[in-house]
């Protein structure tokens, strides 16, 4: 009786017992003494990031490019000059969309598809890969909390944009995820009919 211990999943401070805060896809470990990272998610600070979706062969057949700061603005800029080089037309309000394309979420990230001809592994395989990866940063973004897009438009797609991001010719955009916050409810947009979708085969 000459000293206190603390439950499991809690942590000493000082006098008193704190609560072990224990991220989305993580665990605490056999000793409740501190968290893991679930089986296919990697700790970085106070977090656990997913580093696998599906990849026939291992090839990773991907790449990043995570714009913050003052990258989103000139990147706005950049969009606004050439989208007023195809239709000098556009008012003011169609300018403002173009210049704030990168501005609306703190951190944008480019998912680049680096798909190629391999003696094994279809390059359709490979594209469906980035795919699956703009998928997951949604969810990993979701579970911390945050708001999350997948958009592309036409930034994906222009040779003279897709210069200033540093994606190459070989290379293709799977996707813009803008990552934040918002004070906006999320609208449900339109599903299919899974009876339109959906064939069924065989006997159970």
């Amino acid at each position: 009786g000459k000293d206190w211990k603390w439950e499991r999943g809690f942590r000493r401070v000082e006098m008193r017992c704190d609560a072990i805060a224990v991220p989305a896809n993580a665990y605490l470990n056999d000793l409740g003494s501190d968290w893991r990272c679930e089986r296919g998610f990697r700790k970085e600070g106070s977090g656990c990031a997913a580093v696998r979706v599906p990849d026939h062969g291992k090839l990773a057949p991907w790449r990043f490019v995570v714009y913050r700061g003052e990258e989103r603005v000139r990147l706005g800029e950049a969009a606004l000059r050439i989208a007023l080089e195809k239709n000098p037309e556009l008012d003011l309000q169609q300018q403002e969309a173009e210049r704030t394309r990168f501005t609306r979420a703190p951190v944008v990230i480019a998912v680049i598809s680096t798909a190629k001809p391999h003696f094994k592994i279809p390059e359709w395989e490979q594209v469906m890969s980035a795919g699956a990866v703009c998928l997951n940063l949604i969810f990993a973004a979701n579970a911390s909390g945050f708001a999350a897009n997948w958009l592309t438009e036409w930034l994906a797609f222009d040779p003279a944009f897709l210069a200033e991001t540093g994606v190459s010719g070989e290379e293709k955009v799977a996707g813009y995820i803008h990552i934040g916050s918002t004070t906006f409810p999320p609208v449900e947009r339109p599903r299919p009919e899974l009876a339109d979708v959906v064939t069924w085969a065989g006997d159970v």
